[in-house]
Order: C-alpha cells, then structure tokens, then sequence
C-alpha cells in the first residue's frame, strides 16, 4: 500500500537519457503546451503507456474467451469516452492503441484554457489557474494538469471571485488580439515547416557532398600515380 505520507512517483523516466531526436521531441512539446517541466510530460506519457497496456491485455484475454474481459473493456472504454479520449459509440480496444501523448495534454486545464482564449499563452494560461482565476462550473481548479472531462470544457471560465472575471479588466485577453495571434500563427507554418524541410536536407546533401568529393579525390589519384605492374617471374 505504500507510506500515505510518501505518494508514489507517478510517471517513468526515458530508459536512455541522452537520445537527441527524443529532447528535441521533448522540448518542442514543452514549448507548445506551456509545461513546467519534464515530468508533467513523461506523467502523460506514462498515462498513455498504461492504457495501451491494458487494451492489449484485454484483447489477449478477450481471445481467450474470459467473460471478465469484456466487463473490464467497458470499463476502459468508458473511462476514456468520459475523459473526451475517444468517442461515446464505436470505440474499439483498438482505438486505445492508436491514443498518444498529445492526446492527453490536449485534455489538460491549462491546454483548454489557453485554447478558449482566456489567456494569451499557455504559460499566462499556467498562471491563471495557479493563481485561482480559473474555474471548472462553480468551482475553482488551481491544478493546470487537472484533465478535463466530457462536458466540462463548456463549463470552463473565470473564477466568479477573480478580478479578471470584470470584462473592462486589463489583463483579460480581447477577441481582436487573440484572432490576429490566430492569424499569424497560421501564416508562419508554412514557413516553419519548410525551415524544417532545410534542416533535414542539410546533413543528408553534406553527406553527399562529401560522398562525390571523395570519390573524385581517390579518382584524381588514380589518374595521377598508375597501378603498379606485377613483377615478372624468372
């Protein structure tokens, strides 16, 4: 059961710590959901990885004819329709497995918040809730992991007690500024993408590159210094 004073850590970390396509992953999921550190993030990871475990495990026993199988496969996929992870009617055990990290820190209260347009980044958005302006119906969430369930996300708005809930206050995020941020957020993907196309190309065309310069070096060679005649017996 484990001492109530010490909580179990809740999340696994990467096997090989020093994996460069991995950080890179990492830190650009960090940059876009505003996270505080790596842990939130291996915390969703984590989450993810055990409900993929458990759908395979319930397919293996749902083979094998195991009448409780099917009730706990219910259950899971409930649970998972509650938390807006997959639809209400059709899902499979299948659709679990497809389930990845962003699929959970999509559901994040600080992911929502940002996305309503309550805030300017999802740092602010961070901030907001840490700081008590946030608020899930009626009641004021402080937690920016808190997951957001099926039929909250309308509920979601200013804490009746914030000041920020005063529409004329001036840290309160205007329509107009969010759309124009929407607007140029839109028109610099193309360009991102296609800096990012430059980098991928840059090591594979230096490969090459280098590839055809030695080639033509060890030809110049050749050309140059003439392959030695076999010495003649007797």
């Amino acid at each position: 059961m484990g001492d109530p004073k010490f909580s179990r850590r809740k999340y696994d970390t990467p096997a090989h710590p020093w994996e460069g396509d991995r950080i890179k992953e990492e830190n650009e999921l960090l940059m876009k959901y505003g996270l505080k550190n790596k842990r939130e993030l291996w915390r969703a990871k984590s989450y993810v990885r055990g409900l993929r475990a458990q759908s395979r495990e319930l397919q293996a026993r749902t083979r094998t004819g195991d009448p409780q199988a099917r009730i706990e496969t219910d259950q899971l996929l409930t649970k998972c329709a509650k938390l807006s992870l997959l639809p209400q009617e059709g899902a499979t055990l299948n659709d679990v497995l497809s389930l990845n990290t962003e699929a959970i820190l999509a559901r994040r209260l600080q992911t929502i918040v940002y996305r309503k347009g309550l805030a300017y980044t999802p740092k602010q958005a961070r901030q907001l809730i840490v700081h008590g302006h946030a608020a899930v119906g009626p009641r004021k969430v402080t937690i920016p992991g808190y997951i957001v369930k099926r039929g909250e996300e309308d509920q979601i708005q200013y804490h009746t007690t914030s000041p920020i809930a005063n529409e004329l206050h001036p840290m309160r995020p205007k329509a107009e500024e969010l759309k124009a941020k929407l607007a140029a957020e839109e028109a610099a993907k193309p360009a991102a993408v296609e800096t990012e196309k430059i980098k991928v190309a840059k090591p594979k065309l230096k490969k090459i590159i280098t590839t055809e310069l030695k080639e033509e070096k060890e030809e110049d060679i050749t050309k140059v210094v003439p392959p030695e005649e076999p010495e003649k017996e007797g």
